[in-house]
Order: structure tokens, then C-alpha cells, then sequence
């Protein structure tokens, strides 16, 4: 598994990875559905800010990697982790990002339940409008995810290299703005 922890959240203004959720932090969130799958491993990619967000985590069983180019763009995330994970006994990968805290463990063991079943095949998260992460790629899409460049993230492979199983799930936002984290934060209060 890899979680993308690596970028400068500009539009937040401030690390959106250490912002408080439930009792920890987004990337801690994701961090603990992440390792209720019991899953070989899990690798986290930090970029900016990485000292003070690995602090926040270490004490996760997690391995980390620092991508020092992910002013690069998301691609360059992609690229070192599946560059370790390739290194790794592993048939696929999901990746998935660390702001997006509609992720449960319940989606993910979904994800990882229909690719046990179609292990030559992307598996997806379908939004309604759209198809992207989290989502598992198969060893054989490996080299299209290393070949990424700039800002593109693991989405240009599904679209253009293979027709992936998609599961369909309700809108798993991305939390990228101050406005977003207190519309979180609103319906977490509603519940």
C-alpha cells in the first residue's frame, strides 16, 4: 500500500496532513484504516514538511520515503514509491491519498477483495463522475505508473492504459482548502 503525504498543501495554506480529525490527524486517519487491512506493508511518501509530519507518525508501523523532488508534482510520489514497492513480493498496489478521510478501512477491503479477484486488472473508486483513487494497480501497470511526469497522478494510467473494475462509491472528496476541512468538520458534527 502507498499513501501520497508529500505535498506542500498551497491551497490550504498550512500542512493539511497534520490538521486534527477524530482524535488524530488526516494523515494519521488514514494512516489507521490503512493498517486495519493487515496488509504486507505500507509506505508513506512525505515531501514537504516531511520532519514535522513524520514526527506525527512515528509511531505507525509504516515505512516511510522522503521524495526531496515533490515539488515535481504527484507523479514524482508515485514514482519513488512504486519504485520501492516494485523491489517488494507484492502482485499490486493500491494507491491512495492522505486527504481523503471518507476513505474507510471497509472501502479499502473492498478494493483489495475484488482485486484478489482480478489480479491482472486496475481496480478503482468511481465517484459517479469520475474514476480514480484509492485504487490497486497490478504489477503488470508498474512501468506506465514510473513513466508518469509533472502533476499527473495515478488517474492517467486508468484512463488511458487498461478498463479498470470500478466499484462505485459516494463522493470520496479530497480535502485541498480551508473551506473544504470545515465543510469535513460540519458534517462530522451532523452525525
Amino acid at each position: 500500500m502507498l499513501i501520497l503525504a508529500a505535498g506542500s498543501s498551497t491551497r490550504m495554506g498550512k500542512p493539511k496532513q497534520l490538521l486534527p480529525y477524530k482524535n488524530t490527524t488526516l494523515l494519521g486517519w488514514t494512516i489507521q484504516n490503512a493498517l486495519k487491512l493487515n496488509t504486507h506493508k505500507i509506505f508513506c511518501v512525505l515531501g514537504a514538511n516531511a520532519m514535522q509530519i513524520r514526527s506525527s507518525i512515528q509511531n505507525k508501523k509504516i515505512e516511510i520515503i522522503e521524495n526531496k523532488e515533490y515539488l515535481e508534482g504527484l507523479s514524482s510520489s508515485i514514482v519513488i514509491g512504486v519504485t520501492t514497492i516494485k523491489n517488494t513480493n507484492t502482485d499490486g498496489v493500491l494507491i491512495m491519498l492522505a486527504d481523503q478521510p471518507k476513505v474507510s478501512a471497509v472501502i479499502l477491503e473492498k478494493l483489495t477483495t475484488t482485486f484478489k479477484r482480478n489480479k491482472n486488472r486496475i481496480v478503482a473508486a468511481n465517484y459517479g463522475h469520475k474514476i480514480g483513487v484509492p485504487a490497486i494497480f497490478p504489477r503488470s501497470k508498474f512501468d506506465l505508473l514510473l513513466q508518469l511526469k509533472g502533476d499527473k497522478g495515478a488517474g492517467d494510467v486508468i484512463k488511458n492504459n487498461a478498463i479498470p473494475v470500478a466499484i462505485k462509491y459516494e463522493y470520496l472528496a479530497d480535502i485541498d482548502t480551508v473551506e473544504h476541512y470545515e465543510t469535513l468538520l460540519a458534517t462530522e458534527k451532523e452525525k
